[in-house]
């Protein structure tokens, strides 16, 4: 597929989806909303395929949100059709069965900051900045960010980071639990692709199933949530990774997953 508003590559064992509007902060109009969930589903469907890392084009932004030229005038009907292709999107990011990272560099609010919220993992240089400014603009986050942004933060951060509509720097992000890892300047991408060949060393169908069992089963509640979790291990003991794997550390040697 030809893309206007992304680049997708593979290096390595990584899909890379990299938001290419660098004239506009990367941006996010629907244009990129679709072909990101087009890469998406390219990369969930490759095997050779591991993990998707997600990064900003230029030196300015990871992506500055939504394209507020793009929606500033849409109806109610017009921007709830829209949101639920956004909504749709980061859903398909949270249920993908392979990690996700974003590698975050420069401004990240708005949207830029949701995208973050649905990822597995989000890595970023001392550049970086979070935020959800919808406030000052006479809105709210629209897809989602008011749910999760509160699940990973509790409430009274969730509500300072929404109603005062400031931005946080790298730092406090990672203090609060917004990011996995800070380094340097120039180094987020780069870092996120020596985790993701790390996480490529693991079996697919375990990493999978973590996700699923974190993302699904600690909504439930405990006992539920304790079958959803038994079902996935259960279930892993029919595949040749679980054979694999148990050989070889009884063997100790260096597994060899397929992800069968």
């Amino acid at each position: 597929m030809d893309y206007e508003y992304i680049l997708y590559d593979k290096i390595e064992k990584s899909g890379i989806i990299t938001l290419n509007r660098p004239k506009l902060n990367n941006a996010m109009n629907m244009g990129m909303i679709r072909e990101i969930t087009a890469a998406l589903e390219d990369a969930e469907n490759d095997p050779e395929v591991r993990a998707i890392i997600f990064r900003g084009a230029g030196e300015k932004a990871f992506s500055a949100g939504a394209d507020i030229d793009e929606m500033s005038n849409d109806t109610s009907l017009a921007v709830r059709e829209k949101t639920q292709e956004w909504i749709s999107m980061f859903k398909k990011i949270e249920s993908i069965g392979k990690p996700v990272i974003a590698a975050v560099h420069g401004y990240a609010p708005a949207g830029g900051t949701e995208l973050t919220l649905a990822c597995d993992f989000v890595i970023t240089d001392r550049t970086a900045k979070f935020g959800l400014a919808e406030v000052n603009i006479g809105v709210i986050p629209g897809a989602g960010a008011t749910i999760r942004l509160t699940r990973w933060l509790g409430r009274a951060r969730a509500k300072e980071i929404l109603m005062t509509g400031k931005l946080i720097d790298a730092e406090t992000a990672h203090e609060w639990g917004l990011s996995n890892r800070i380094v340097e300047n120039g180094e987020a991408f780069n870092e996120a692709l020596a985790f993701a060949n790390e996480l490529a060393e693991k079996s697919p169908l375990s990493l999978a199933a973590i996700k699923r069992s974190v993302n699904v089963a600690s909504e439930m509640d405990f006992d539920k949530g304790i079958q959803y979790v038994l079902q996935e291990f259960a279930l892993l003991f029919s595949s040749e990774d679980q054979k694999e794997g148990m050989q070889a550390f009884l063997e100790k040697r260096k597994p060899q997953f397929n992800g069968r």
